[in-house]
């Protein structure tokens, strides 16, 4: 099997108006006033959303994403080449979907059995069902996957410099402050230590966006109500993801906490349609002048 080029190898609304809105931030245009969740509300909101969705999360994102939302998650492990022997800390994954693939790659392509993943989700009904999943698994007989209820915002129980890679898929866009979350990303991983995260983006492609946002603003709330009856959860879940800053401003706050990123900082996922995002904890902290 042909490992993939590492890259860090380089390195020293509830409805379909609020979804247009949330589609106009993204592009930097004007949005009518009260169409984003309270601040300091949305941490529980999500939480709440996230109980609800729990035990049909996968299968209703597999559909409504059209079937991209496994494929963007094995391009994104991909693009992290896993090194062997790591610990990472996989944030927001209760339901185990990178931890699992990230194992796989340690295992199929590394010929690694010593790598671990602790799992930190702020939701225990999603913990739940990660637990659930690898029950059965080599992984959980071997003691290479832990899991604990958290907040990416403060990650209190975990000392500073204990992990060599943190990982965050699809659940920054979820937290109500986000350079808190990363300011703790740096602070638990080690010195060298690598920071991946993949989030929705804004397709560059002027054709291929238009179809997407078309789908995302229009169709999706006709899919998601044929899918489950959680259909309110799920657009809310929507709404928050498309209200994701742009890949190009997102950056900027993955340097600001500390991070070195290599390049333009992130790579696209399907022209645009997911982004991954990576950086590297400095292992010097650079004079001021």
């Amino acid at each position: 099997m042909k490992k993939a080029a590492p890259i860090f190898a380089a390195l020293p609304a509830a409805t379909a108006r609020g979804l247009s809105v949330a589609t106009a931030q993204r592009q930097h245009q004007p949005a009518s006033p009260g169409t984003e969740l309270p601040a300091e509300s949305k941490a529980q909101a999500m939480s709440d959303v996230y109980w609800n969705v729990a035990e049909e999360y996968s299968r209703v994102c597999y559909f409504i994403s059209l079937g991209r939302d496994p494929v963007f998650k094995n391009i994104f492990v991909k693009k992290m080449a896993p090194s062997p022997g790591e610990r990472m800390l996989d944030v927001a994954g209760g339901t185990c979907e990178v931890t699992r693939r990230y194992l796989k790659y340690q295992d199929e392509v590394n010929g690694d059995r010593t790598s671990t993943v602790h799992v930190v989700d702020f939701n225990p009904g999603m913990l739940s069902v990660g637990k659930r999943r690898l029950a059965d698994t080599q992984w959980m007989r071997d003691g290479r996957v832990t899991f604990a209820q958290g907040d990416a915002e403060n990650l209190a129980d975990i000392p500073d410099n204990s992990f060599d890679a943190y990982t965050i898929s699809l659940g920054m866009h979820n937290l109500e402050n986000k350079d808190k979350a990363l300011a703790e990303a740096y602070r638990v991983l080690k010195p060298g230590g690598r920071f991946a995260c993949m989030e929705y983006g804004v397709v560059e492609l002027p054709v291929l966006r238009t179809v997407i946002d078309w789908y995302w603003d229009h169709a999706l709330p006709y899919v998601i109500r044929a899918l489950t009856s959680n259909h309110a959860a799920f657009l809310k879940m929507a709404r928050s993801g498309r209200a994701f800053p742009h890949q190009h401003e997102f950056v900027k706050t993955i340097r600001n906490a500390g991070f070195y990123c290599h390049g333009q900082g992130y790579e696209a996922i399907r022209y645009g349609s997911a982004i991954a995002y990576f950086g590297i904890k400095p292992t010097y902290t650079p004079e001021k002048e």
